[in-house]
């Protein structure tokens, strides 16, 4: 009989669940945190001991898809495939709000990876829905807005010329200018803000 031996010792577990043989065993392990599979290794058990914590020696069957994770039921009994979508981005069904995905399973009621396309989009459930209404009166707040601005340049540019004017000091340029602003005034206030975004802005005199 040779001294000497080739092989690799193999490790045999008895029905106990203990080491009876002294060697070595394929293990695969998990995260075990996330109870993700993070792969295998080779491990030497002796007589008596046990597997580390989070090694098993059934192989798990790999995901025929890059969204599939591997992961030990909690029962510590079997591997499972679940959802993984770590890296993309899902949206808030409550805010809109993006946010990378870093967690292992299905999305939460609160999250989505469909994408709002407005500020104004509410979550119904399956997917987004526009709040027309309150589209609308953020344009026309904006429009308002806009026209405020608009007419607060033409009342200060209008006192200016007109002040020119009332003391005999304007230019023939500056009176004509005056009646120019003060037609774009007009303009201006017949400016109806509800018709937004569908409105046709006076053109400012130069």
């Amino acid at each position: 009989m040779n001294k000497y031996n080739l092989e690799i010792t193999q490790g045999k577990f008895g029905q106990d669940g203990y080491v009876s043989t002294t060697g070595w065993v394929k293990t695969y392990y998990i995260n075990e945190i996330t109870r993700e599979y993070i792969g295998a290794t080779m491990e030497h058990i002796t007589i008596g001991g046990g597997l580390p914590a989070g090694a098993y020696l059934d192989a798990p069957q790999l995901p025929e898809k890059d969204n599939i994770a591997i992961v030990r039921s909690t029962d510590e009994l079997s591997w499972l495939h679940v959802t993984d979508h770590r890296g993309k981005t899902a949206y808030s069904t409550e805010t809109r709000q993006p946010i990378e995905v870093d967690f292992i399973g299905d999305l939460p009621d609160t999250l989505t990876l469909l994408e709002p396309k407005t500020e104004f989009d509410k979550w119904n459930g399956k997917k987004w829905v526009t709040d027309m209404e309150a589209q609308k009166a953020a344009l026309v707040a904006e429009a308002d807005n806009e026209k405020a601005l608009r007419l607060n340049e033409a009342n200060s540019t209008i006192t200016y010329l007109q002040e020119a004017v009332d003391v005999g000091l304007a230019t023939e340029a500056e009176i004509a200018a005056l009646q120019e602003w003060k037609k774009y005034r007009v303009l201006l206030n017949r400016v109806d803000t509800s018709t937004a975004p569908d409105i046709d802005w006076p053109e400012k005199p130069e």
